[in-house]
């Protein structure tokens, strides 16, 4: 038989390891933040870090890009000669296209 003081000791063990189990249940699924939601705020933060580091270096290259246009003469005549077909005396432009799905290729024809 149990004596009364070992009953007692174990009531409180018991009531101890109950408690230390709640504490540790709530700190993992209870609270305003659990432990998991704290491990998702750290992933989505990181995510975030990554995207402002990629919108700050294409920022600093469009700024770069930006500066060399208002400075720099070959690199307007570069982008007037290729997005607009600028060209100069004495030269000729030769433009291609690209070929659609519905045409035949061009070994294909025969031009007479």
């Amino acid at each position: 038989m149990l004596s009364p003081e070992r009953v007692r000791r174990l009531v409180f063990r018991g009531a101890l390891a109950a408690v230390w189990l709640a504490a540790g249940y709530y700190l993992l699924f209870g609270g305003v933040y659990s432990v998991l939601d704290m491990r998702g705020l750290e992933r989505e933060q990181a995510g975030s870090l990554e995207r402002a580091d990629s919108l700050i270096r294409l920022t600093d290259s469009l700024v770069l890009r930006g500066d060399s246009l208002e400075s720099d003469p070959a690199s307007i005549e570069r982008i007037a000669r290729e997005r607009h077909g600028l060209v100069r005396d004495g030269e000729e432009l030769y433009r291609f296209r690209k070929p659609s799905g519905n045409e035949p290729p061009a070994s294909a024809t025969v031009d007479e």
